[in-house]
């Protein structure tokens, strides 16, 4: 396993962490329990020590089962969690509304300050430690200054309750801002080989200023693992239903694009996920790829992803497969 620093933070994560938005069950259609311990615990077996949560992944269950998974093995992990998504006060900035169990669950955007400290000392308890290895706002929260959001965080980095502070979902002004307020490590965005937005303008401006880049959804939500076939029907509460990726015709195209990607991958015993994985890490400016596991098995594959390096002709040739899959404007 490979391990980069988050920025000029002491914290060191795998270059493939552990995503546990799925096994949290919220806009996932479920997880079983005892799989998804198993699938951390087998992570930290294969040097996949970093673990990316939430509170809002499941209200607080994924937060409370990587608790169980890494008790007694704490000092083996670095846990990222996060903050400013609530569903249990209204308060701030009115996110959107969730359909649960026949009742709306109203989600809100809270990044004050008062409401920091709470979420943080919530998160303690759930995960069973004195101490959060990254805390990241999880989102904008756009009636909160940035600058009380980040020295809140500030607050509870000299409080040793926190190691380093990362951001997520933040623009360029917005990383700009939260950089000069406090010592920023990381920015999480979204990013894949469908999902390339970020190499304008927050790529560029993360290498330049040390900040490392969490890539979630490397894999596009298993569609760049090419087990999905037109017509797959989900799971009840899956978000990816209604998303036009996730079409027949879409399923098709990029289900034609992974078929030009196979050859590549048989070529240095890989899956395909293994592949898209070890490329995104390979990507100028990434730090390491979040990707999730909701057993053992999908865990050990994920774990895989770093035992090969992509020679340079390969990923030549990726890009410009890359290039007819997504044409340039």
């Amino acid at each position: 396993m490979e391990y980069r620093q988050l920025g000029s933070s002491p914290v060191r994560a795998s270059v493939v962490t552990f995503g546990a938005w799925a096994i949290g069950g919220w806009m996932w259609g479920g997880a079983d329990e005892d799989d998804a311990i198993e699938a951390i615990r087998t992570s930290l077996d294969l040097g996949v020590t970093s673990i990316d949560t939430a509170p809002i992944y499941g209200y607080g269950k994924s937060e409370e089962l990587v608790g169980r998974a890494i008790a007694g093995r704490r000092d083996e992990a670095q846990i990222l969690t996060k903050f400013c998504l609530r569903w249990d006060e209204e308060a701030g900035e009115h996110f959107f509304d969730m359909s649960e169990g026949g009742k709306t669950v109203r989600i809100f955007r809270n990044a004050r300050r008062a409401s920091i400290l709470k979420e943080c000392e919530d998160s303690l308890r759930r995960l069973g430690t004195d101490r959060i290895d990254l805390y990241q706002c999880h989102w904008r929260d756009h009636t909160t200054p940035v600058e009380e959001t980040i020295e809140a965080c500030n607050e509870l980095l000299q409080a040793g309750k926190t190691r380093a502070i990362g951001v997520s979902n933040f623009n360029v002004e917005e990383i700009e801002t939260a950089r000069r307020t406090g010592p920023l490590a990381s920015n999480q965005p979204p990013y894949s080989m469908l999902n390339r937005g970020i190499e304008k303008d927050i790529l560029p401006y993360c290498r330049e200023h040390n900040i490392a880049i969490l890539a979630y959804s490397p894999l596009h939500g298993g569609l760049l693992t090419g087990k999905f076939q037109p017509g797959h029907t989900f799971r009840p509460g899956d978000h990816r239903a209604g998303d036009p990726l996730y079409s027949p015709e879409s399923i098709a195209r990029v289900n034609a694009f992974l078929d030009r990607l196979r050859p590549i991958a048989n070529g240095y015993g890989a899956t395909l996920s293994q592949l898209v994985v070890r490329w995104t890490v390979q990507q100028p400016g990434l730090t390491v790829a979040l990707v999730g596991a909701r057993d053992a098995a999908q865990a050990r594959e994920n774990a895989g992803a770093t035992d090969f390096r992509i020679s340079d002709a390969d990923m030549a040739t990726i890009a410009a497969l890359l290039q007819d899959l997504n044409p340039a404007p």
